[in-house]
């Protein structure tokens, strides 16, 4: 069992920081750097590759914080609207996140001139240094325990005062290193194939293992996360996102297949 601890801010100097809002930064810059460096080895160009990361955590953070504020707790914020600002005290969603980053990409898209078929190269390299970033900042929010899971004695609690829980910020860090981990190997190989499938897969397999994890969230504690028809926001997210992509990829091998007939 994980012994308890809570690490909400530290004085540095003259500064307080916070602790979610340090990792979250960091995850932001360590997926930055992993993008650029990527995208030079596969002679892509940085400058888009730094101005979609930008344009997409900008949306990201944005919607993450108006879907935490709508769907996750309206009533507070509500009482405590001045409080709709303090994201670095940690609330954001990441389902709220997913939406802002793929719209403001729209953005980006249209303002550029780019098509589909051209940025499939980029969204593989952000999507494995998502991952990466993800994986960071996710200890943010273990380190402050926002994301509290249901009672339990399982090794993988963390023991809180008031009864060892699980700490499901520490299970999406862990899915999330996972998932880098894994792509990270077959960033080569997949590519090979066509670029597309590493951005695909991996959030096919973030979507799918996600959905099933917030089974184990907290039902029994004051900030337990919303339910709607028994699912949480993010559950039906993840579901819409894991059914969205398996339709696409199954749809898109079948236009290929077809293209491959006509030509033969």
């Amino acid at each position: 069992m994980i012994p308890y601890f809570q690490a909400n801010a530290f004085a540095f100097g003259p500064l307080t920081i916070q602790v979610w809002g340090l990792f979250v930064s960091l995850g932001i810059v360590a997926g930055l750097i992993l993008a650029y460096k990527i995208s030079r080895k596969y002679f892509l160009a940085e400058q888009v590759i730094l101005d979609l990361g930008v344009w997409s955590i900008v949306g990201g953070l944005l919607m993450a914080r108006i879907f935490h504020v709508i769907f996750y707790a309206p009533e507070y914020y509500l009482l405590h609207p001045s409080e709709i600002v303090y994201f670095w005290q940690g609330g954001a969603s990441s389902l709220g996140g997913f939406v802002g980053a793929i719209f403001a990409i729209y953005i980006f898209a249209k303002i550029k001139n780019f098509n589909l078929k051209e940025l499939w190269p980029y969204f593989d390299v952000m999507a494995l240094s998502l991952w990466l970033g993800w994986a960071i900042g996710r200890i943010g929010c273990f380190m402050i325990h926002d994301h509290p899971g249901k009672l339990t004695n399982s090794f993988l609690a963390v023991n809180f005062p008031a009864g060892a829980r699980y700490d499901m910020g520490l299970f999406d860090s862990l899915l999330a290193w996972f998932i880098f981990i894994v792509f990270a190997l077959l960033f080569k190989k997949l590519i090979k194939i066509r670029w597309g499938l590493v951005s695909q897969l991996s959030f096919m397999m973030y979507a799918f293992v996600r959905f099933w994890l917030d089974f184990l969230r907290a039902v029994d504690v004051e900030q337990a996360d919303v339910r709607y028809l028994t699912l949480t926001p993010a559950q039906w997210g993840m579901l819409m996102i894991f059914v969205g992509l398996t339709s696409w990829l199954v749809f898109d091998s079948i236009k290929r297949q077809k293209n491959i007939g006509e030509v033969a």
